[in-house]
C-alpha cells in the first residue's frame, strides 16, 4: 500500500479499533498466473492472540490457494469519501485544486492457516455469530439451531487464520492542506459522509 509518512498510522490502538469497526474485509493471497486472490469476508480479529480469523465456503477454491500460498492479506476499510476541490478556501485564491479521496485502510499480513476440523470450525463460527449479534436485542446463538444440522452446514466451510505479523494503517483525512482547506473539505462533505467527518474531526483532535 502506497502510505506517504503524513498519512502513515502506527497506533496499535487506532489500527485495532478501524479493524474491528470494519464490516466487509478482503482476504487476498498469491494466485496463479500472476492474478491474486480476492475474497470479500467477515474476518474477526483478536489482538490478544495476534490473530485473524474468519472461513470461506469449501466450494471457493481461493482455499487451496491459501494453503499453497501460506501467506495472506487481510484489508479493512474504514471511513472514506470523495473531497470536493470546490470544498477548499484555497481555491478562490489561485484555483490550484484538484479532487480528492479520503480513506482510512488497515492491511494485515502474516502466515495462515487452513482450518478444517469440525471442534475448531465450530468454534470460528460461533465466536463470529456472537460478535455480530451482540448488539441485537435477541442475539442468536449457533446452539439455536439442531446439532446435526449445524454439522451438516460445517461441511460445507473451511476455516482461514492469519497469524498477524505485520500491520500497515493508513489515514488519509486532509492531514496534507492547511486548516481553513481542512475545514472547509469537513463542512463540504455531504450528510451520508458522517462517518468520513467523524473520523477527520478525530485525526485533527490527535485521535
Amino acid at each position: 500500500m502506497y502510505n506517504p509518512p503524513a498519512f502513515r498510522e502506527d497506533r496499535p490502538e487506532i489500527l485495532h479499533r478501524l479493524m474491528a469497526q470494519a464490516r466487509l474485509a478482503v482476504l487476498v493471497s498469491n494466485g496463479a498466473g500472476g492474478v491474486p486472490d480476492v475474497s470479500h469476508l467477515p474476518l474477526m480479529h483478536s489482538p490478544a492472540q495476534g490473530l485473524i480469523i474468519g472461513h470461506l465456503a469449501r466450494a471457493n477454491p481461493h482455499w487451496k490457494a491459501l494453503r499453497a500460498a501460506g501467506r495472506a492479506i487481510a484489508i479493512f476499510q474504514g471511513a472514506e469519501g470523495y473531497i470536493s476541490p470546490s470544498s477548499y478556501p484555497s481555491k478562490a485564491e489561485h484555483h490550484r485544486v484538484v479532487p480528492t479521496w479520503n480513506y482510512e485502510a488497515v492491511h494485515a499480513e502474516g502466515p495462515v492457516e487452513i482450518v478444517e476440523d469440525t471442534a475448531r470450525l465450530h468454534e470460528i463460527v460461533s465466536s463470529l455469530t456472537d460478535l455480530h449479534e451482540a448488539p441485537r436485542a435477541n442475539p442468536w446463538r449457533v446452539t439455536d439451531a439442531p446439532e446435526d444440522f449445524i454439522q451438516g452446514q460445517l461441511k460445507g466451510i473451511v476455516g482461514t487464520v492469519l497469524r498477524v505479523e505485520t500491520l500497515t494503517g493508513k489515514r488519509k483525512l486532509s492531514q496534507n492542506r492547511n486548516a481553513a482547506d481542512r475545514e472547509g473539505a469537513l463542512a463540504g462533505l455531504t450528510e451520508e459522509q458522517a462517518a468520513l467527518a467523524h473520523a477527520m474531526r478525530a485525526q485533527q483532535g490527535g485521535e
